[in-house]
């Protein structure tokens, strides 16, 4: 007998901090007839990356106030391992359990996708979700399996962490982020 893995849309990141962009592709992801679940993946540390804001603690908990849902899980599977994780590593745990169908990142990924770590065997595995914040078209052409989606919401976790665009902000985690960029 062969066991069903649920299919699994996942959406992995920084969240420094988590805000009404990431909650939004996430209600998107949620509305794909083809996947049972969502996984949500805060990193420890974005392996192109040196440090983030907040710790990986307090991103986890922003995550599980922010991206909520029925179809929503918000793993701990990259922080648990206390160092920087590379998305082939994540995909071929998750695999165990689930049938990853889609890899969500934002159009600002794509600038240094070749670049991942065994891009070629992610990008033959998985259709890539290309969230945009705009107007503009992403180039794709490197992606297998591409489907671009736009939000036409100008926000970003760098813009917040600048100090620039609060709005964005869930209410529930405001107060906190608030502190942590006043006491940077």
């Amino acid at each position: 007998m062969v066991k069903h893995r649920p299919s699994v849309a996942l959406f992995g990141g920084s969240f420094d901090p988590p805000h009404e962009g990431h909650r939004r592709i996430v209600e998107v992801l949620t509305t794909l007839d083809d996947i049972d679940k969502v996984i949500v993946m805060p990193a420890f540390l974005n392996p192109f990356k040196t440090s983030t804001l907040a710790s990986a603690d307090r991103r986890l908990a922003w995550c599980k106030k922010v991206c909520r849902g029925n179809k929503v899980i918000i793993s701990d599977f990259e922080i648990s391992q206390h160092r920087p994780v590379y998305t082939i590593e994540t995909l071929h745990a998750l695999q165990k359990e689930y049938e990853v169908k889609y890899l969500a990142i934002g159009a600002d990924n794509l600038d240094k996708i070749m670049h991942w770590k065994h891009f070629e065997e992610i990008n033959a595995q998985v259709t890539w979700l290309v969230f945009t914040r705009g107007q503009t078209t992403p180039d794709c052409r490197l992606l297998m399996h591409c489907m671009v989606i736009a939000l036409h919401l100008p926000v970003s976790s760098t813009a917040i962490r600048d100090g620039k665009d609060m709005r964005h902000i869930d209410s529930t985690i405001l107060d906190e982020v608030t502190d942590i960029l006043h006491t940077t």
